[in-house]
């Protein structure tokens, strides 16, 4: 039995991504396999542009970002509620409630093998609380299904000269993402830095992909080869 734990990036919901009906059952599909296979599996879901309106739309008259951040802590639930349910009417064993907190999702693994979350506290992005939830658990690896193929030095969607990398350390990625700290509700990159930082204390492996492919969420779910990103420290 492994625990793995998937972090699905809100774009991945997004009316844009082709056949998204189709994404969904087949990630439903992928999580059943599993967890017949005795594999325990929590899903973080993020919060996408719905997050990103919704702050948007306050920012003007909030001028505080913990109170942003509740808003699209808010987002990132209700879209773990969309795959809770879907999993649910699909005859998943998934945890009956949204939890709200790292400390509650692992105690639901002692229900039922599949848990879904969104985000948590203020200043915590749904990659960090995907990577903390892992290393609770101690799970095998963190996966991050996001709406680029890999890791690279910039975003691709501005330079198309932007450099990918199939394998890093956490300190090379580190240095990529930017220290580890919260600027500001919203924005997003490919991982969250604080997230890489508490995932290089305990030498967690991170695995980056394009989440949009769910055939590559399934290899590395099974622990075979895919094409990504795989985030391990430099062995001593």
């Amino acid at each position: 039995m492994a625990t793995i734990v998937l972090a699905l990036g809100g774009s991945l919901l997004r009316p844009e991504i082709e056949e998204r009906h189709s994404w969904i059952e087949s990630i439903i599909s992928i999580i059943r396999d599993r967890v017949a296979a005795d594999d325990r599996i929590g899903i973080v879901v993020g919060g996408g542009a719905p997050a990103r309106e919704g702050i948007s739309l306050a920012r003007p008259i909030i001028d505080n970002e913990d109170r942003l951040d509740r808003i699209g802590i808010a987002a990132t639930r209700l879209n773990a509620t969309i795959v809770r349910e879907a999993l649910a009417d699909a005859g998943v064993m998934v945890s009956g409630s949204i939890p709200h907190s790292i400390n509650e999702a692992s105690m639901l693994f002692d229900e039922r093998p599949v848990v879904v979350m969104g985000g948590t506290i203020p200043g915590h992005t749904t990659d960090a609380v995907a990577i903390r939830l892992a290393i609770m658990t101690g799970a095998e690896r963190c996966i991050i299904g996001t709406n680029v193929k890999q890791v690279y030095d910039s975003d691709p969607h501005n330079n198309p000269d932007a450099q990918s990398y199939d394998k890093l350390t956490h300190k090379e990625l580190q240095e990529i993402v930017g220290p580890a700290e919260h600027d500001a509700a919203g924005p997003s990159g490919v991982i969250d830095p604080m997230g890489v930082a508490d995932a290089a204390k305990v030498n967690l492996t991170l695995n980056v992909l394009d989440g949009r492919n769910p055939e590559l969420i399934r290899a590395a779910i099974e622990g075979s080869s895919f094409s990504g990103t795989i985030i391990e420290s430099e062995e001593e």
